[in-house]
């Protein structure tokens, strides 16, 4: 069974004399579902769901068949085994009977824009839009309700997939709207398309030859911008747009979070947030109405990293909020052809992406966030700069003896075959996203070419390396479903099944990898493994109820996998 274990009779044995078990530290809500505030249990006695069939995922990968689980009012494990023993050690619980049903410890997006997410719900949704007229048509249906001269924002059009896939102009955009501002930022979050009215609110004249660093400005033969901005030209522009209210924000921030715990996650490690965002989490904590868990990391090295260097991370008593990291940039995505390339793209000569930083820039900043004695999580999907991190990492770390490291590489999608063993070398969490490779892998080989595909979007070969692989789905970017990114990672197939046998298929996951990585080693990534991550006596009570094994469907059912109940700190916070 996928590498999992039947729980052994001794330690049943064991429960049954009273001695115990401690084993070793995109979508929405369905139409009728309740995203519930927590259901209250009795005010003192334990809770023990029962007749479940319980993945553990602790070190042993133990499967307990036929399970039950106790844990306290307050949250925390007091026992986990078999169903009836464990019924023999606690006669007062509360008991829910699971009916046979499938038990896994809550899913953890290990890199997911939760503050993103809630923004996305505020704007034009141009997810899946097969052309310039396709994305004009939404655009029209959602700025019939806009108020006169308002800002029409949107996100996630991909000229990747429409019939000629270059990229639009501004033209398209003033023809509908000359007089309001219009944009939209691509699906990958890295290029932006404006419209005249909005290049016309930028704080500097993007006309000309020039260029900013890590950045491109798209122009015309007369030196005009064409409405196309790639990476840090994005700025320019977005510096204007006006922020939604708070009203709407908190809003669409609690249709965000249960969204989140509709689908199985119970903590989300939400990079490049604001010490603003990081007190409107706060408050929603102290009113009661942010049921998840939430790994901030600093958005770069600016005003945000100088308040935790002088504060210290944040570590909210309730558990639900954690900011101890530091997200940095070195370049842009591929599919916008930002990201970073030892060697030109094969689809674009004289073309290797854009570095954000020189290597001493880069360092620099690094080095301010390990002097603080933070966590650093650093962008990186081209090999170039993969390399570059991995190479600052290198000359870094021994300048840091006392940093608790466990630093990461957010994406790390094409990597030097010779890059790979690095990981492990340095001890860098590799955070990835397996989703991307099965939105990508209809054009990945005409950016990279063949000789660059062995390693990209490489899980098994880093696994195999020896490295930590923390998994992710990037929402807004990806849809939020884990069950999207569990089952890319298995089969390296799209949801219709192509290609035959998997994209690069060496690079293929079994189930219980894959499911680590959005648990354990998700947990491990933010500090948290021995508080969640895997469901072990002591650690709290965080767990999804699924509506079929997911470690034994066809992997063709891994993606229609639902989530029943959705509970963290022992309270049931969502229920189908």
């Amino acid at each position: 069974m996928i590498g999992f274990k039947q729980n052994d009779r001794w330690r049943a044995a064991r429960w049954a004399l009273g001695i115990g078990i401690a084993l070793a530290a995109g979508c929405q809500p369905d139409a009728g579902t309740d995203p519930a505030q927590p259901i209250p249990s009795l005010a003192s006695a334990p809770i023990l769901i029962t007749n479940a069939r319980i993945y553990t995922m602790d070190a042993g990968d133990t499967l307990i068949a036929s399970g039950a689980m106790a844990f306290s009012a307050d949250g925390e494990i007091l026992g986990i085994g078999d169903s009836e023993p464990m019924a023999n050690a606690f006669p007062a619980a509360e008991l829910i009977d699971l009916e046979g049903r499938t038990v896994l410890p809550g899913l953890i997006d290990g890199h997911g824009h939760l503050y993103g997410l809630a923004l996305a719900y505020t704007q034009a949704d141009l997810v899946g839009t097969t052309s310039t007229s396709d994305v004009l048509e939404r655009l029209r249906r959602f700025a019939a309700d806009l108020p006169e001269g308002d800002w029409l924002l949107g996100h996630g059009w991909d000229q990747n997939d429409w019939p000629e896939p270059v990229f639009p102009g501004r033209e398209d955009l003033d023809a509908e709207f000359p007089d309001r501002p219009v944009w939209l930022v691509r699906i990958d979050g890295h290029a932006g398309w404006a419209n005249s009215a909005a290049l016309a609110q930028a704080d500097r004249d993007l006309s000309g030859d020039w260029q900013p660093q890590g950045g491109h400005i798209q122009r015309d033969a007369e030196g005009l911008a064409t409405g196309i901005l790639i990476d840090r030209a994005m700025a320019w522009v977005e510096r204007a747009v006006p922020p939604p209210s708070d009203q709407i924000i908190d809003a669409t921030l609690d249709r965000a979070v249960q969204t989140l715990l509709s689908l199985g996650l119970t903590g989300v490690h939400d990079p490049g947030v604001n010490r603003a965002v990081v007190d409107r989490y706060r408050e929603k904590i102290r009113n009661g109405t942010m049921p998840l868990r939430v790994y901030a990391m600093a958005d770069g090295a600016g005003e945000t990293l100088d308040w935790l260097c002088a504060e210290g991370p944040v570590n909210h008593p309730s558990g639900r909020l954690v900011m101890r990291s530091v997200k940095l940039y070195t370049d842009g995505a591929l599919g916008s052809r930002g990201a970073a390339l030892l060697e030109d793209y094969s689809d674009d000569p004289d073309n290797r992406g854009l570095l954000f930083d020189t290597d001493a820039d880069l360092q620099a900043k690094m080095r301010r966030a390990m002097a603080c004695g933070l966590q650093l999580g650093v962008h990186a999907i081209g090999d170039r700069a993969n390399r570059q991190v991995l190479d600052a990492y290198a000359a870094l770390l021994p300048e840091f003896p006392d940093n608790p490291g466990r630093h990461r590489v957010e994406h790390a999608q094409v990597l030097n075959p010779a890059d790979i063993p690095r990981f492990t070398e340095l001890g860098v969490i590799a955070a990835m996203q397996p989703i991307h490779a099965t939105s990508d892998m209809y054009w990945a080989d005409e950016r990279l070419g063949p000789e660059r595909l062995p390693g990209a979007y490489a899980w098994n070969s880093l696994l195999q390396s020896g490295a930590i692989l923390a998994f992710g789905s990037d929402f807004p970017v990806e849809a939020v479903n884990p069950m999207l990114g569990i089952y890319a990672a298995v089969t390296r197939q799209d949801l219709e099944g192509w290609p035959a046998g998997g994209w690069q298929a060496k690079e293929r996951l079994d189930r219980a990898d894959a499911v680590r990585a959005f648990t354990l080693n998700a947990a491990y990534a933010a500090f948290m493994e021995g508080d969640i991550g895997s469901l072990e006596t002591g650690k709290r009570a965080d767990f999804i109820v699924v509506d079929r094994d997911l470690m034994s469907v066809p992997a063709e059912e891994i993606p229609q996998v639902k989530v029943l109940q959705t509970w963290v700190d022992g309270q049931r916070v969502f229920e189908r």
